[in-house]
């Protein structure tokens, strides 16, 4: 039988406020076990939170940027359960009238456009943070996650695959991190993904059983998750079993999941008002300002790519992913008309050097004006490709301007003639079946004997200039 996977996700993204949701701890990521922590965010008795504005602005951005509509009017809830890393026993976080609602981001999959509806983003407090593993009888606790502001973003089931999810989770960390609400560093936990995830027969129009894959922080795994377990359903299903509704844990490293706990239902969290705080009133004045102050978003600035700078879909796609790739982008066409030349070393070499050493976009240790240059010292002929290369590689691993590394190792393309007729001589007389062959009429012997030329100044040879001598040399 043919099998249908239908997926929704519940995003969580850490906010970038520089102090916790309920208290004035410091969200600062890191730091001593238990010490970015207080009496309120740790849930003591006694203590009352007070609401931080700017997690409802930030909240009310993320809205905005993703088509959500605003509720004028919301409250927050007492999500109920226990667990360690939750001292108080409850989460605060909103339950029936999020702050955002009916949203959507349209994806772009093989071609066709897509449109994921958002149910709802609402704001809640971080939990802590469980240490396993490295003691045999006991587990540690760290609080200093705990109260650190989060928004929730909880789509419709509309995706149909692993790779819709990941264009969705890609667009959706772009859009966070263009309005500035999240840093959506993954390796830190501050964007993580829940995956339910049904199967079922293709034409039907009810919904299979669910399950719950928690806290998956990376592309890959959250794509390896889907896929796995996916499979796993089908096979359950296909040897005449029942798929069990509940939440499963994903280990990357096996490429399998396990089952942890029942899958809780709205009923079981026995939600109520959170009598501590005061409702949120977002009035259309305020809506308006943070709407104001909405920077362009990707969508908006890969369009503008292809209009003003003349590049290609692919091109603008890729540049316009990354905020921080995007500003360096920009920040380099500010100092040369060859946008095109710029997004070239961008999406070559820029992109292996990041991946090879492990980097982001937000760690490239030289300017986006130093690659103007580089890019303007090949037009202007004063070093070759194959030098400017050599230079690159120095300008990322140094971060030095190209002109001063070009300067100081004397790298600048050697145009005498005099002294290229040489080096060209030289070479026609060490390549005598080269120079037959290239006279019998095979043109590949030009290119080997100009490779020859180049190899002998080093790459520094005008190589307009050494193709001119050489067929003059050849002709005599």
């Amino acid at each position: 039988m043919e099998y249908e996977v239908v997926i929704g996700l519940e995003v969580h993204a850490e906010l970038s406020t520089k102090s916790k949701i309920y208290c004035s701890c410091t969200t600062e990521f890191g730091g001593e076990p238990n010490t970015h922590a207080c009496p309120i965010c740790t849930g003591m008795p006694g203590v009352l939170p007070v609401l931080n504005k700017k997690v409802v602005e930030y909240a009310v951005r993320a809205g905005l940027a993703t088509n959500c509509r605003i509720a004028e009017y919301s409250k927050q809830d007492r999500k109920n359960y226990f667990y360690p890393d939750l001292p108080k026993a409850f989460q605060t976080s909103q339950y029936d009238l999020p702050l955002c609602s009916n949203g959507y981001i349209d994806i772009e999959v093989d071609g066709k456009t897509k449109r994921i509806g958002i149910t709802r983003i609402h704001i809640e407090e971080d939990a802590g943070k469980l240490m396993h593993d490295e003691w045999d009888t006991a587990s540690l606790i760290d609080y200093n996650r705990c109260g650190v502001p989060l928004i929730e973003i909880v789509t419709e089931p509309d995706m149909r695959s692993a790779q819709e999810v990941r264009v969705f989770l890609e667009n959706l960390k772009a859009i966070l991190q263009y309005i500035d609400v999240s840093d959506c560093k993954m390796q830190e936990g501050s964007l993580r993904a829940d995956i339910n995830l049904s199967v079922r027969p293709v034409g039907q129009k009810e919904l299979g059983t669910r399950t719950e894959m928690k806290n998956l922080n990376s592309f890959k795994a959250i794509v390896r998750a889907v896929e796995g377990e996916a499979k796993r359903q089908i096979e359950v299903l296909e040897s005449g079993g029942t798929v069990i509704q509940e939440t499963r844990r994903w280990d990357d490293a096996k490429g399998v999941s396990y089952a942890m706990r029942s899958k809780e239902e709205a009923h079981d969290y026995r939600y109520f008002p959170e009598p501590d705080l005061m409702p949120i009133v977002v009035d259309e004045k305020w809506k308006q300002e943070i709407k104001d102050s909405l920077p362009e978003l990707p969508e908006a600035r890969k369009k503008r790519y292809i209009n003003e700078y003349g590049l290609p879909e692919y091109d603008a796609s890729i540049l316009t992913a990354s905020k921080a790739l995007a500003d360096f982008f920009e920040d380099a066409v500010k100092n040369t008309d060859n946008a095109k030349a710029v997004s070239n070393w961008i999406m070559g070499d820029l992109l292996r050097m990041l991946k090879e050493k492990e980097m982001e976009a937000e760690q490239i240790p030289f300017p986006g004006a130093y690659l103007a240059k580089l890019v303007t010292l090949i037009d202007k002929g004063t070093i070759s490709g194959t030098i400017a290369k050599k230079v690159f590689e120095k300008m990322f691993s140094q971060g030095k301007d190209p002109e001063v590394i070009v300067k100081e190792e004397g790298l600048e393309v050697v145009s005498d003639e005099s002294a290229l007729v040489a080096v060209v001589k030289k070479v026609i007389e060490n390549n005598p079946q080269s120079v037959a062959d290239y006279k019998g009429g095979k043109e590949k012997a030009f290119g080997f004997l100009v490779g020859q030329a180049m190899k002998e100044t080093k790459g520094k040879a005008n190589p307009q200039l050494i193709n001119k001598i050489l067929k003059e040399e050849l002709e005599k």
